[in-house]
């Protein structure tokens, strides 16, 4: 911040004028994109719904209630396929992430120009699709049923894995590297006893993390026809039986909130 005297005085300015006016300018630039926004999203909103958006979710929760508990004894194969899909296509998505880190990482990588371009386009590309919109082509190639949330649940998974297990692996301590290599060890003794022992302990805690995400989202990817416990709150929600979907509901919260406390222990215990 400049100092200007004045009187004699030193007298702190946050900016110069220059830096003031491009201020003012940026902020009022700011307000007029806000504005616009709002007024777009008004001409596209249904105000009258929006009103009403009390009354209809007073109703809806009426509906909802009481909850047909024994409809639970029917869930329980659901519930299971939707942990299955989670965990197999978490363990899909570490056996493609895991090489495809190695070959992005740049001090592992076996070349920087070729290689790894096309190793982190792979990573990009499975990151910037959503797994429900990998679960709707799949479905449509595969047909509805599990694989198809499996495979969507390991396409989505191989980018997240891939991008901090390649970030953890440039990060590891060179000085063991050259420490090993010093005893003239090969490229693939180097990896083992120098880089994945460091990078380890991230490892595990990456792969308990994206399961615990996996096992949100493959409750919803039945929506679209990948199996699991999805598929029946789709159809619970198509006949409108409302008993059975607060059943769901809290089925599907209880699971969410027991993978996240398993795993916040298994992290804790790994890391």
């Amino acid at each position: 911040m400049p100092i200007i005297e004045e009187n004699g005085k030193p007298v702190w300015r946050r900016r110069d004028r220059k830096a003031a006016i491009y201020h003012w300018i940026g902020t009022l630039a700011i307000g007029l994109l806000v504005l616009y926004c709002s007024r777009l999203i008004s001409a596209q909103t249904t105000w009258e719904f929006v009103w009403t958006a009390g009354v209809q979710a007073q109703d809806l929760v009426t509906r909802m209630m009481p909850p047909k508990f024994g409809y639970a004894a029917e869930l329980w194969r659901p519930l299971i396929d939707t942990i299955h899909i989670a965990t197999l296509g978490t363990i899909l998505g570490i056996m493609i992430a895991s090489p495809l880190a190695f070959l992005t990482a740049r001090n592992t990588t076996p070349s920087r120009h070729f290689v790894r371009p096309i190793a982190l386009f792979v990573l990009v590309t499975s990151r910037s699709v959503n797994s429900i919109i990998w679960a709707l082509l799949l479905v449509v190639i595969l047909g509805p049923g599990m694989l198809a949330g499996i495979l969507a649940i390991a396409l989505r998974s191989v980018g997240f894995i891939g991008k901090l297990l390649y970030e953890s692996i440039e990060e590891i301590d060179k000085r063991a590297v050259e420490a090993v290599t010093a005893t003239g060890a090969s490229g693939p003794q180097i990896l083992t006893y120098a880089v994945i022992p460091q990078i380890a302990p991230t490892f595990a805690g990456i792969s308990i993390y994206r399961w615990d995400i996996n096992i949100r989202e493959a409750t919803v990817l039945g929506l679209v026809g990948a199996g699991g416990i999805g598929m029946e709150l789709q159809s619970s929600i198509d006949t409108l039986a409302w008993s059975q979907v607060s059943v769901l509901f809290l089925l599907i919260l209880s699971t969410v909130v027991l993978s996240e406390w398993v795993s916040a222990r298994a992290r804790k215990a790994v890391t």
